[in-house]
């Protein structure tokens, strides 16, 4: 059984791209996991994919996107089994109709772009946040996800949200 993740975030340019990488990356044959935000900007944050490849995950073929593009079947015809919130601000919105009935927990980070420092600190606050995502999604991959129900599943998302 795979499910499908989706992670949001506002500008999909950081904590969202970090979780999609570290889910696609430790998820392969559970999880097929995907990013989007409300209000997306351009590109990636660059020091999002260095920190990817700096744990040894892929940095290649990320891109900010809008999770208009998860809402409508003719342009993803998959539904969504979880979603995921990683910031304060995707979580307070009022979110799209996404196709299927996903399960929906916040787990938010902080914004690692928003630290101020020099750059060995910025890298320490993209790793820090890296860690937590890191932690609470090979959680998520630790449970018997085949022999949990939709109630079941929908607590321990809550609960992996604390760690």
């Amino acid at each position: 059984m795979t499910l499908t993740v989706l992670v949001l975030c506002t500008h999909n340019t950081c904590r969202s791209i970090m979780a999609e990488g570290i889910l696609n990356h430790y998820g392969k044959d559970k999880i097929l996991a995907f990013s989007a935000g409300s209000f997306p900007e351009e590109k990636v944050n660059p020091m999002s994919l260095a920190t990817l490849k700096r744990h040894g995950m892929s940095d290649q073929g990320y891109r900010s996107k809008s999770w208009d593009e998860f809402v409508s079947n003719n342009h993803f015809p998959q539904s969504i089994d979880i979603l995921i919130t990683v910031c304060d601000n995707a979580a307070g919105e009022v979110c799209p109709i996404f196709p299927g009935k996903p399960l929906k927990t916040h787990w938010g980070v902080p914004d690692p772009s928003r630290f101020q420092g020099l750059a060995p600190d910025v890298e320490a606050e993209f790793d820090r946040v890296f860690f937590i995502l890191e932690r609470r999604f090979k959680a998520l991959l630790d449970l018997p996800l085949e022999d949990l129900d939709r109630d079941d599943l929908q607590r321990k998302l809550n609960e992996i949200g604390t760690l």
